[in-house]
């Protein structure tokens, strides 16, 4: 088992003139949830289906599980895709048997496996259920459950969250949680940086194919200004004109607004409230806040994070 399941080495993939990843490098510990970010159309599904040996890259090195293509190590990978697909005939329990068998499990093993996680996940009613009469969030599992019934050693998820409604998001997030105690290494792709900040021990911001940033969110924070939520009838302009003060922004407006207070990096939270003070800003409320992934999401990805770039054709069209 090596320490680094998933290694990428300067890969670039390109459709004609349009590159939807460029000279992207990154490598995944053994045992972690590694989180794979960016807008809708990133490069993200393209990435993930490189290393799964889907797509082929234009160049560029990449291992996976200690070996040069996904194919030759598939049954120690469990793959989520982006794009739910369950044989609507198929009963639940039959469904997850069959992914098992396809990784390598026996019939009688495949089946008691998929009953096994049907009862832990709630589901043990539905087990002879035809999937076209599972409502949606239900699907979702069972197609999550197929994707671990062989006990993988590495998880790539991609976009596991999608359409889940928040009791079901909160369960999958144990489950994720599970796995990697269970001493799985996982990676997963999203848009929603609430799941990756509450999960993930590293994460890679990726924005029109390219890497913005790779590390923990303690050492993404390390590169940007200390943040103060505040509440006051006075306006934005008056704490912009503060010293050390780099950006004011209305979080709730009323007669008194909550506002998100950028400091730089070097300024002191206190000196902030100490100059509030003596310029006569009323303040009912002061808290000291490192800044939110969401927060160095949208100063990494800039307008990406708001609107989806090219790739998402190129992405849509595979």
């Amino acid at each position: 088992m090596t320490d680094l399941p998933v290694q990428l080495e300067n890969v670039t993939k390109r459709y004609g003139a349009f590159t939807a990843v460029n000279d992207l490098s990154f490598a995944v510990k053994q045992g972690e949830i590694y989180g794979f970010l960016g807008p809708n159309g990133a490069g993200k599904t393209t990435t993930l289906r490189m290393l799964l040996d889907i797509v082929q890259p234009t160049r560029g090195r990449i291992s996976v599980l200690g070996s040069n293509s996904a194919i030759s190590v598939r049954r120690r990978i469990g793959y989520l895709p982006e794009e739910r697909g369950l044989y609507r005939k198929m009963k639940a329990a039959d469904s997850i048997a069959y992914f098992a068998r396809l990784r390598g499990l026996s019939g009688a093993a495949a089946k008691k496996r998929a009953h096994a996680l049907l009862e832990e996940f709630g589901l043990g009613e539905f087990a002879r259920a035809k999937n076209e009469a599972l409502s949606k969030g239900m699907a979702q599992k069972v197609q999550l459950l197929a994707t671990i019934a062989h006990e993988p050693e590495l998880l790539i998820l991609d976009e596991p969250f999608s359409g889940l409604d928040p009791i079901n998001q909160q369960t999958l997030e144990q489950l994720i949680a599970d796995q990697r105690a269970g001493g799985r290494t996982i990676i997963f792709s999203t848009h929603v940086m609430q799941h990756a900040e509450r999960l993930c021990d590293r994460f890679l911001i990726i924005a029109k194919g390219e890497k913005r940033f790779e590390g923990t969110l303690s050492e993404a924070r390390a590169g940007f200004g200390r943040h103060i939520h505040v509440r006051s009838s006075a306006p934005a302009a008056a704490f912009e004109a503060l010293s050390g003060v780099l950006s004011v922004r209305l979080e709730r407006g009323g007669d008194e607004s909550d506002y998100d207070v950028e400091l730089s990096e070097n300024a002191d939270p206190q000196d902030f409230l100490h100059q509030a003070i003596a310029a006569g800003l009323v303040l009912t409320r002061f808290e000291q806040a490192g800044a939110t992934l969401h927060d160095i999401f949208v100063a990494l990805a800039g307008d990406e994070a708001l609107a989806p770039h090219e790739g998402a054709r190129a992405e849509a069209a595979e």
